[in-house]
């Protein structure tokens, strides 16, 4: 608004100084002064009447058809008065105006038209006044000038309007991508959560059945109370693996070997198992979601060991290379050398996601695990490319 007000001061002010000079300063050419004073008159009205359309005041349809008009006639008139000499001269300077405001605002067909409408004036007018060279070529050379600027805005304006746009696509894209992050996120911690809770209570339920039974079947209360301590020891630790589990996601920098070597012992402290759990290759930094999935699924391993061999030692190996980690968890079969099928195997005790979910979350980062008899041994092995992990 204010650079508008500006401009259009602007205007006024150059209309009273050149009205003044054509009606004070009259031309000797015979017909000159009245030409040159009624050229100024319309030329006024036309600039009346750009300006109701630059006030945005008026409907679109009638804008439509007198922005044109309206500066064809200040092109039109300010030539002609300029043709007739004197002071009048000056008002080809509003001819040059009109001509850029029509490259800028008008299609290019009509803004062209209304430039050549004013070349022919002012040649038709410099014929009629007898005016010389300087009119015929000089006149034609400033209103090029005039299509030149008015171009030149007017691709100034397209590239701003399509920065605008392309801005606002940017901004559009990223909010999109903040809320498929949020999303992202909330999945994530509810996939977590969700194995840590289920694996936590579904033993917690099995050490309350437990408590129950010796109980009722059997009458033994301090086996019972020892159960029931140790289900609420459980219901602790499910606590801090859920905390964990949340700071895993959110954190950069959670180290997979202690934390792996921090679950074998947790697990050889409460099954009273021996765990083997062995590093081999430099540490290397693995993506928060990489870690978690991997914590997960030796989690699963070691429950599904101390399931269906409760007494059988169990060997943890993480193993890092240039492209990649495995992680390996093997315990011996049970002494019947009974093969589990792969049905309860990859089911954890409260028949969640187990290392089914293991895979397909390992299958998600560009990973794989493999489950089944080796020898002896039951062994689970996730082979993870931490290039792929950490795209």
């Amino acid at each position: 608004m204010l650079l508008r007000a500006s401009i259009w001061t602007t205007r006024l002010l150059g209309l009273v100084i050149v009205g003044t000079l054509v009606f004070l300063h009259p031309v000797a050419t015979p017909g000159g002064a009245a030409t040159q004073q009624s050229a100024f008159v319309v030329l006024c009205l036309g600039q009346f009447a750009l300006m109701l359309v630059e006030s945005e005041l008026l409907p679109a349809a009638t804008v439509r058809w007198l922005r044109p008009a309206a500066l064809g006639l200040v092109v039109v008139t300010a030539c002609l008065g300029a043709t007739a000499s004197g002071d009048g001269t000056y008002m080809i300077v509003f001819s040059i105006s009109a001509i850029q405001s029509a490259m800028a605002d008008l299609p290019l067909v009509s803004a062209l038209s209304i430039a050549a409408l004013g070349m022919l004036v002012s040649e038709i007018g410099g014929i009629a006044f007898d005016q010389g060279i300087g009119t015929f070529v000089g006149y034609p050379v400033l209103l090029f000038i005039g299509i030149t600027l008015g171009r030149s805005r007017a691709d100034y304006r397209i590239r701003a309007e399509q920065a605008a746009a392309l801005l606002a696509q940017h901004e559009q894209l990223r909010a999109e991508q903040r809320r498929a992050d949020v999303l992202d996120e909330r999945a994530r911690l509810a996939r977590e959560i969700h194995d840590v809770l289920a694996h936590s209570l579904g033993a917690l339920g099995i050490q309350i059945q437990m408590a129950r039974a010796l109980i009722t079947d059997r009458g033994d209360t301090e086996a019972a109370l020892v159960a029931l301590e140790k289900a609420q020891r459980m219901a602790s630790e499910g606590l801090v693996e859920t905390r964990r589990a949340v700071h895993a996601l959110r954190s950069d920098t959670l180290p997979l070997h202690d934390e792996l070597a921090r679950l074998a012992a947790e697990h050889a402290e409460r099954r009273h198992v021996l765990v083997h759990c062995d590093l081999d290759g430099e540490p290397r930094p693995v993506p928060p979601d990489a870690t978690v999935a991997l914590l997960r699924t030796a989690q699963e391993a070691l429950v599904n060991a101390a399931k269906h061999a409760p007494e059988a030692e169990v060997e943890v190996r993480l193993s890092y290379a240039a492209d990649g980690l495995t992680m390996a968890i093997a315990n011996k079969l049970p002494a019947d050398g009974a093969v589990p099928s792969a049905g309860p195997i990859l089911e954890t005790v409260d028949g969640g996601y187990g290392l089914t979910g293991m895979r397909e979350r390992l299958r998600l980062l560009r990973g794989t695990l493999e489950a089944g008899p080796v020898g002896d041994r039951w062994l689970v092995t996730a082979d993870l490319p931490l290039a792929a992990a950490a795209d």
